[in-house]
């Protein structure tokens, strides 16, 4: 774990001109690793031992240091640990509160984090995905149009004089152009309905050999292979009675995620409209535009577990937001947004990275096949989560500090087996959640 944290530190070293600027960038990371430290300076500070936060509210707004480079030194970081080849980029974006308008970017739109529209800035950002972890690795601020027409508080806010409007889709398409430039070779793309409304992100996946599978609006038209335009809702009573197939699209906290689903071909070989629809509540139905590349064999399965691997951004919007603070900064300027963002980044990809590890090193638990399956007498413990790994590297640093080594070797033992029973007490849960998932859809 501390050569982990080591390597992250050299890695984000080179994007500060000053000593005194490096410092404090690692002292920020470190406050936001701490457990139950919100993600402003005067928390990070207090809890990074300073009296005063200023020295980190300089780190945000003035210091000479390059936030870009810092969050390319965080893709290349986790592109290192996970894998560069053939994982999964998913775009997505969320919000955070605020009050008044001068906040950069602040103003009244809808946020899925909260379920209606409120005074929020929302942010595009892009999680990339491998079988062996899943980090963010790339942010852009959402502006809305409204804001270009007052220059003056564009000024006022932060932003550079050249700053563009760009939708979410033409955000998340810069994201991609950038992780592809900076060697990531993903199999597929996915994201919600947002992104797959855009022509122009779906033909830049196609047109480099890499899948997709978007959500789409019930009224996306697409053309049959028997060539009839449709809305997707209308190619919904194509399916016949015994064309769906039941499928999990992935595991869930209480078991596998089963749906059932059915593809209808389109006028396009290598493109499918994929609509699943739940076994509670067959009313509960969605749709997803799929391009499968010539050189790729694709079958449901496939489709489908691309489908459930965009929940992993929602894991990611949680932890990030949970444990080092991603949502809860108090500045107002868009560079000091842009880098508190960037060190939040940097903070999740190195506890992701840890997990990632310890995942890779220990088997995972034991798991039913079978409703009936009688449990058996070991479980065995989850693998590290990100909450987890905070926990254990807070102890590490922190909770050992200054304390004779007998007292440190005791202190870490309590711990670890403090995490290992929970562990376990999780697994022997999971094991009865997924038992009676399988029960519910046999």
């Amino acid at each position: 774990m501390e050569a982990t944290f080591a390597e992250l530190a050299a890695d984000l070293a080179p994007v500060y001109r000053r000593r005194d600027a490096r410092a404090n960038g690692l002292l920020y990371v470190c406050g936001l690793l701490m457990p139950q430290v919100a993600g402003n300076c005067w928390s990070i500070g207090e809890a990074g031992g300073l009296s005063r936060p200023y020295r980190l509210h300089h780190l945000l707004e003035r210091a000479a240091w390059d936030e870009n480079a810092a969050r390319d030194a965080v893709r290349a970081f986790l592109a290192r640990h996970l894998g560069a080849d053939g994982g999964v980029l998913i775009f997505d974006e969320t919000g955070q509160a605020k009050k008044g308008t001068a906040t950069a970017a602040a103003g009244r739109q809808y946020s899925g984090t909260m379920g209606r529209v409120e005074n929020v800035i929302v942010a595009v950002y892009t999680t990339y995905a491998t079988d062996r972890g899943h980090a963010l690795i790339d942010r852009d601020l959402y502006v809305q149009a409204d804001w270009f027409e007052d220059p003056a508080r564009m000024a006022a806010a932060g932003f550079p004089k050249d700053h563009a409007f760009a939708t979410k889709p033409a955000l998340a398409l810069t994201q991609a152009k950038r992780a592809l430039a900076a060697g990531i070779s993903p199999a597929w793309a996915t994201g919600d309905e947002v992104y797959g409304r855009s022509r122009e992100l779906r033909e830049f996946f196609e047109h480099r050999g890499i899948g997709y599978l978007f959500a789409v609006p019930v009224d996306h038209q697409v053309t049959t292979s028997g060539q009839v335009r449709m809305r997707a809702d209308q190619a919904l009573h194509l399916v016949e009675p015994g064309g769906w197939n039941r499928r999990s699209c992935g595991a869930g906290a209480k078991g596998p995620r089963y749906y059932d689903w059915a593809w209808i071909a389109t006028d396009h070989p290598r493109r499918q409209l994929l609509i699943r629809r739940s076994i509670t509540d067959p009313s509960e139905v969605a749709y997803f535009y799929a391009y499968a590349p010539e050189n790729r064999v694709c079958s449901l399965t496939d489709l489908v577990k691309i489908a459930g691997a965009r929940w992993k951004v929602e894991d990611d919007f949680q932890d990030s937001k949970s444990t080092v603070g991603l949502d809860q900064t108090q500045v107002r300027l868009y560079r000091a947004w842009k880098r508190h963002v960037t060190l939040a980044m940097a903070a999740l990809a190195f506890l992701a990275v840890v997990a990632a590890i310890e995942r890779a090193a220990h088997p995972g638990p034991v798991l039913p096949e079978d409703p009936d399956q009688l449990p058996p007498a070991d479980r065995g413990t989850i693998a590290l989560t990100v909450p987890e790994v905070q926990r254990l590297f807070h102890v590490l640093t922190t909770l050992t500090r200054n304390l004779p080594p007998h007292s440190v070797r005791a202190r870490i033992a309590r711990h670890l087996n403090w995490s290992d029973w929970r562990r376990r007490h999780q697994a022997r849960a999971r094991w009865h959640h997924y038992r009676t998932r399988l029960a519910l859809t046999a």
